[in-house]
């Protein structure tokens, strides 16, 4: 009675142990396992069945198939690679285990795949010498990273549970494809910035597996190094790179009070001394010319001279080339020099000579302050005409120091320095009135210089039309039928309102002028210059 009492609770002491051991089994562990365990006890634990946690959560990693002998309760013949094992020399380096090179077993860089549980048995894998597979939930969808690493270093199996023995690195059919590796070490999708024989890096400078390589065939990104690129730049490019300058605040009105963008007119403004104010690649000649006497011809000249010079700082001369006497001393303020264009014929063999400067030429010249440009006055007698030869010299000498040169001419237009005035010509202003003497006058000379040639002819086309009225000068009727024929010849009109400084008839001060009148002339300004760039870079 007391031996059975004994052998019974004997019994349940052992099987209530068994149920502790099963239900505390530790999670599989990537370790070696302990080759002391005894096999009968383990074989045991495998038969016991799941407890209800397992059948609600087959993919637990607590429980197991019961088919399914439990990996670390299997002797090894060979032990395999785990994380604490040191790892050997290999010539395909990854992240985790390196495999190792066996002449028997070939080079280990197959993908574990996920194998049936029901044909998955210990005795297989323990008689073939492999690393047994993964616990249950591991194959497909382990992480790819590690490729075979992470589960040892085995062959796949095939549907029935046999080992392959094909070439190494041939993937499974149920594992991620990994790229077979061509002769020289080159991956197939390497750029040639890599190396050939190099393997791609990832975190920490550490080669990436087989599996990785396929995914991150130049390493992961954000891991590498930066690569220096030679790069080359013209300077052009560059300082078409360069941000503009930042636009300057508004000058008048309340927007300059508190620092604003210019308005719409304002800007314009700066548009138009930009434009008068362009750089020409060579001295340019501007001819004022209108035959009807009266027309408002040294006016015009005086206000395109000062708009032209206060817009480029100076560099601009205004002559008068009137084959007699004109009246353009009248006009300007003298600054104590009383020279003409004869005094300067007479001084030309000193001012011709190489050393000659442009303060030697200045003697012979009124400078207006207001404006910033020079005047060259004709003759007060009429003991001698200016001819061709004259002109030539004179439009010579002035080209040497001056950049700009503004002709006023005489109402002769059958004169030789009329003529050799507008063969010199980069740009023609037409300065009318609305009065038809005047612009009849205008038309007459259009149709003369049609008649002279493709030059004259395209002369004409980029001609600007400026119409500056004195009190009661504008006659309606007039200004109806011809403004849209000057509007066709020429390429542009520009209108110049009526100034009482202008009127009066003594010298032209710039800054006496009304605003809306220098705006006229900074306008007719910007439209001569627009069509001198257009000349100069037509070829003829």
């Amino acid at each position: 009675m007391t031996d059975s009492h004994n052998s019974g609770q004997h019994k349940d002491r052992e099987a209530a142990a068994a149920e502790v051991r099963r239900m505390w089994q530790p999670t599989p562990s990537w370790t070696q396992p302990d080759d002391a365990q005894p096999v009968e006890d383990t074989v045991e634990e495998t038969e016991e069945k799941p407890d209800a946690l397992s059948q609600d959560f087959p993919g637990d990693s607590w429980s197991r198939p019961v088919s399914q002998p439990a990996p670390w309760t299997q002797p090894q013949s060979q032990p395999g690679p785990s994380w604490t094992q040191p790892a050997a020399e290999s010539a395909a380096p990854s992240w985790t285990q390196p495999e190792e090179q066996d002449d028997e077993l070939g080079d280990d860089t197959g993908v574990t795949e996920q194998v049936d549980s029901s044909a998955q048995t210990a005795g297989p894998a323990h008689d073939a010498g492999q690393t047994p597979a993964p616990p249950h939930g591991a194959g497909a969808d382990s992480p790819v990273f590690g490729g075979s690493s992470f589960h040892g270093a085995g062959f796949g199996q095939d549907q029935g549970g046999q080992p392959q023995t094909g070439q190494p690195g041939q993937p499974t059919q149920s594992g991620p494809q990994v790229p077979q590796t061509p002769q020289g070490g080159q991956q197939p999708n390497q750029q040639p910035s890599q190396q050939p024989g190099q393997v791609p890096q990832g975190q920490g400078g550490q080669p990436l597996s087989p599996a990785a390589q396929h995914f991150f065939p130049q390493g992961v990104p954000g891991q590498q190094a930066p690569q220096q690129q030679n790069l080359s730049y013209r300077s052009d490019e560059l300082l078409q790179a360069l941000p503009l300058p930042r636009e300057a605040p508004a000058e008048r009105g309340v927007r300059s009070m508190l620092k604003l963008r210019p308005g719409t007119s304002e800007r314009s403004e700066r548009i138009a001394r930009a434009t008068a104010a362009t750089a020409f690649r060579r001295p340019v000649t501007i001819v004022v010319a209108n035959p009807k006497g009266g027309s408002g011809k040294t006016p015009t000249t005086l206000l395109l001279s000062g708009a032209l010079g206060q817009a480029r700082g100076g560099g601009v001369v205004a002559w008068d080339n009137n084959e007699l006497r004109g009246n353009m001393h009248l006009r300007t303020h003298d600054t104590n020099s009383r020279s003409t264009v004869t005094d300067m014929l007479q001084a030309m063999p000193m001012l011709t000579q190489p050393d000659a400067r442009l303060g030697d030429v200045a003697a012979y010249l009124r400078h207006q302050v207001a404006g910033q440009y020079d005047v060259l006055t004709s003759a007060t007698t009429t003991y001698a005409q200016i001819e061709a030869k004259d002109f030539d010299q004179i439009h010579r000498l002035l080209s040497r120091f001056y950049k700009v040169l503004v002709i006023d001419t005489g109402n002769n237009e059958g004169s030789s320095n009329w003529r050799e005035a507008m063969k010199a010509a980069d740009a023609l202003v037409i300065p009318i009135k609305w009065k038809s003497l005047s612009c009849a006058a205008a038309v007459q000379m259009l149709e003369e210089l049609d008649n002279q040639g493709p030059e004259a002819q395209r002369l004409i086309r980029r001609a600007v039309i400026a119409v500056s009225n004195g009190p009661g000068d504008v006659n309606k009727e007039v200004e109806k039928q011809l403004r849209p024929y000057f509007d066709s010849r020429a390429a542009a009109v520009v209108d110049i309102p009526t100034d009482m400084h202008i009127a009066a008839e003594g010298p032209l001060d710039h800054s006496a002028l009304q605003p809306a009148t220098r705006r006229a002339a900074l306008e007719l300004a910007a439209k001569v210059s627009e069509q001198i760039t257009v000349s100069l870079n037509t070829p003829r």
